[in-house]
């Protein structure tokens, strides 16, 4: 099916480019890279700064007021958090922005050569396949014990921002929540061919499935993955993109971060939302996974880098997302947007995010069966 329309999503907006595969396609434009510069070094308003740690050699490592940031999240929703940074703290930040799948692989290229001190990720498995390479240096406890066990690194390499489960988008004017899929299994019955959207590039999707290979084995996952690709499903650049169609009335479903909606209906009211939302508790389709950050080891103990991520993790930047993004907060007595579920409803048990490393396996899983 042709589709000529192009779809808002987090970076430029994607043009349709329909293929002769069953499979339908909107391809993104790629993602510009974003500066940002202010003064020399003040204190956080609203958080403690963490001391000057010292190196490695014992030498304390004195701040330049300056640090690179890689950013895998879209520029519209961080950029403004980075402002407030650099205005609280006087520290200038440079930061990168493309997807955290493409800035993963670039950081396992560039290896203990790259320019980025702190990498923000919108997914727990693209630090843990950096911390598995050895690219990430040890975070103090005083940031780590911050964010509760289950939502942020094991062995303290990187460390939780916040939450986003994955949910079932779903048109309900065609459909009711009781017909909605219970579990993403479903989605490979031949009823819902041609109905259900994703983005498979984008790094909560593949985490999704490196989730399902890690709770149901390797072959149940290739098996979802062959009927998803069978089932000719809508493939997007975002969830964004995914979100429209189904609020647009192009497909039935469509997999995405619960917050997107939460964003859109911000932005039209959520009375005038013909998507809604399934939640999907104890499924690997609605598993819980978290954005992260973490500091490179060529930057160990800068304490710039330590700012910023005690600044992410502190009560002014968990309020950001809550109220900008929708997210589920993790700093312990932030609460979440009105009308989510709690998220200790929404855990799986059987799920330790420190396994989601696994993205090279996902990706040729993915690519395999025509997803990527």
């Amino acid at each position: 099916m042709r589709l000529p329309l192009s779809f808002a999503h987090e970076g430029p907006r994607a043009s349709a480019r329909p293929t002769a595969r069953p499979i339908r396609r909107i391809r993104r434009a790629t993602l510009a890279s974003f500066a940002t510069v202010a003064a020399v070094a003040l204190g956080i308003s609203g958080c403690s700064m963490t001391p000057e740690p010292e190196a490695t050699s014992g030498a304390p490592i004195v701040s330049d007021g300056q640090l690179t940031v890689y950013v895998g999240r879209a520029e519209d929703l961080i950029s403004p958090l980075i402002e407030q940074f650099t205005a609280d703290t006087g520290i200038e930040v440079s930061a990168r922005y493309a997807g955290t799948p493409e800035l993963n692989a670039l950081l396992l290229e560039e290896g203990n050569n790259t320019p980025a001190q702190v990498f923000l990720s919108q997914d727990a498995g693209a630090l843990g396949s950096l911390s598995n390479a050895g690219l990430l240096t040890p975070l103090p406890d005083t940031i780590t014990s911050l964010i509760p066990a289950g939502f942020t690194s094991v062995d303290g390499s990187w460390l939780g921002i916040t939450g986003r489960a994955r949910v079932i988008a779903y048109d309900s004017e065609k459909l009711t929540a009781a017909q909605v899929p219970d579990t993403v299994d479903e989605l490979t019955s031949a009823d819902w061919n041609g109905q259900v959207a994703f983005a498979p590039g984008n790094a909560s999707m593949q985490s999704f499935v490196t989730g399902l290979r890690v709770l149901e084995g390797e072959d149940a996952a290739a098996a979802w993955v062959s009927g998803m690709s069978e089932n000719a499903p809508v493939l997007t650049e975002s969830n964004n993109a995914t979100l429209d169609l189904v609020n647009a009335g192009t497909v039935e479903l469509g997999l995405i971060n619960h917050y997107y909606w939460y964003e859109k209906a911000a932005e039209v009211g959520a009375a005038n939302m013909r998507a809604q939302l399934k939640f999907l508790p104890g499924d690997a389709g609605g598993i819980v996974n978290v954005t992260g950050a973490a500091i490179m080891t060529g930057s160990q103990g800068d304490p710039d880098a330590l700012a910023f991520l005690e600044y992410l993790v502190s009560e002014k930047g968990q309020r950001y997302f809550v109220d900008t993004t929708y997210e589920y907060p993790l700093l312990p007595g932030i609460e979440a947007p009105v009308g989510l579920p709690s998220l200790d409803s929404l855990i799986n048990p059987g799920l330790d995010l420190s396994d989601l490393d696994s993205l090279s396996q996902t990706q040729a899983l993915l690519a395999e069966y025509g997803l990527i």
